[in-house]
């Protein structure tokens, strides 16, 4: 697999379009980031590891509101094995106008684009979340 960001996105997307409750995905350290940012910007409910050592997964446990439909609307991968896309601080886009959220790998880590330019850092647009 080139690209396992891209796998899990696609895989959220793809449970969201079924309906599921929840979403299996192979772990690793950077997908559970991902993870943690979804779950702190209240895009899931819950997350968690499932297995140990080679055979751990991650369990995402996905969001829909009353009348079923999800929290998440729109899941995209912005910068590509193919294409990297860095950007400064002050040039990290709102997405949404502001009710989206930016996934930024910055060089403290993983975290929201509101956070990245809050701190001042800039670093890898990984994706655009609303």
């Amino acid at each position: 697999m080139t690209d396992p960001i891209a796998d899990m996105l696609t895989r959220i997307r793809n449970a969201i379009a079924a309906k599921h409750s929840r979403v299996d995905i192979p772990a690793s350290k950077l997908k559970l980031e991902i993870a943690r940012i979804l779950k702190e910007e209240g895009y899931i409910n819950n997350f968690v590891v499932k297995g140990e050592g080679v055979k751990r997964s991650v369990r995402i446990f996905l969001r829909y509101d009353a009348r079923g439909t999800s929290s998440i609307t729109h899941l995209e991968r912005v910068s590509k094995p193919g294409r990297r896309v860095y950007v400064g601080s002050h040039d990290i886009p709102k997405v949404l106008g502001g009710y989206g959220v930016n996934i930024v790998s910055t060089s403290r880590g993983l975290m929201s684009g509101k956070a990245a330019r809050r701190e001042n850092i800039g670093g890898e647009l990984l994706a655009q979340i609303y």
